[in-house]
């Protein structure tokens, strides 16, 4: 194994860094929100097409539909951890 193969130890592994203050307009209400700095790589709406859609007049995705079931919330987790821009929160107001 090499230096960049081996994971960093939990205690060095930071939280996501979505800024609920600057959610994104479309975004519903709800504990899982985008904020302004997503870049529409898509890769949330490949993980979690229910809960994620793409606004066409801006070219940025928002949490059209809030997870529901453990396997909708294990989807949003997996794709806010995915993010490359660190972009989606679930720190939003429950």
């Amino acid at each position: 194994m090499n230096f960049l193969q081996r994971s960093r130890p939990a205690s060095l592994k930071h939280e996501i860094m979505a800024d609920r203050n600057r959610k994104g307009p479309r975004n519903v209400g709800g504990k899982y929100y985008v904020d302004d700095t997503c870049i529409d790589c898509d890769l949330c709406r490949e993980i979690a097409l229910e809960t994620f859609k793409r606004d066409e007049e801006t070219g940025t995705s928002y949490v059209h539909r809030q997870p529901e079931t453990q396997e909708e919330i294990v989807l949003a987790d997996e794709a806010a951890r995915s993010c490359p821009t660190e972009t989606i929160g679930k720190d939003g107001e429950e």
